[in-house]
């Protein structure tokens, strides 16, 4: 029972930080669900409350959507994430290999994002040469751990410029590859009865996690979560290393 209940308290906390700092709360809350309730049942319940908040997400920006980058970062995602299912799949057997593939890209994420906030450079965007490659390797990561946002973001932040039309054709995407996974996960029956029940469970707590994010939103400062993040993202990326 101790082990789910700190893993909705990770759903809550690093849904709450999403929800100010606008990524990472998969690629946050994946490292220390996968040590409380497993690798399959994390992935899977991770990628079901991504796609619940992409629907809401694009509920409310659907107006915004640029439907052109949709299928170019669509496309993108989608080729790398054909090969990270495969890449799962393939190293099932060894789940300490795939703990030790996630450390090390949760740890690549925090340093490369910190880097680029303290040096001013957060919001510059790769050039082309860069950026779609980093859009497959996030397809890949996706696939494999259903945390592929930041490369996505990374990708994105230098094609859209405006903040509804950003947050809603990147959810847009999040709705097709989570969909995607989702069906995947229910016809390998990953989703068996006590996972289907933490699930509605954490369903419920990602939408109070919401409210709660848009208020702290209001009175504090996204730098400090920032800063937080890349913490705690280390922090987590390091514990894989180790376990």
């Amino acid at each position: 029972m101790l082990p789910k209940i700190l893993f909705l308290v990770t759903v809550f906390l690093t849904n709450i930080i999403q929800c100010i700092t606008g990524f990472a709360g998969t690629v946050l809350a994946m490292p220390f669900s996968i040590r409380l309730i497993g690798l399959d049942s994390a992935r899977s319940i991770l990628n079901l409350l991504g796609l619940l908040a992409s629907v809401y997400v694009v509920i409310v920006c659907r107006k915004s959507i640029d439907i052109k980058e949709f299928g170019k970062m669509a496309g993108l995602m989608f080729i790398g994430m054909g090969a990270g299912l495969f890449l799962k799949k393939y190293f099932s057997g060894n789940p300490s290999l795939l703990y030790i593939i996630l450390g090390v890209t949760v740890i690549i994420f925090a340093v490369t994002n910190a880097v680029k906030f303290y040096t001013g450079k957060e919001d510059k965007p790769f050039p082309e040469p860069v950026a779609v490659p980093l859009a497959v390797i996030g397809g890949i990561v996706h696939g494999m751990f259903v945390c592929g946002g930041p490369l996505l973001v990374t990708y994105a932040s230098g094609k859209i410029n405006d903040k509804d039309t950003f947050r809603g054709t990147l959810s847009l995407v999040w709705i097709l590859l989570n969909g995607i996974i989702f069906a995947a996960d229910i016809h390998s029956g990953y989703f068996t009865l006590p996972t289907v029940k933490l699930a509605v469970v954490s369903a419920a707590v990602l939408a109070a996690a919401l409210v709660v994010g848009n208020l702290i939103c209001k009175k504090l400062s996204r730098s400090f979560f920032l800063q937080l993040t890349y913490i705690l993202m280390f922090i987590s990326g390091i514990s894989l290393l180790i376990k």
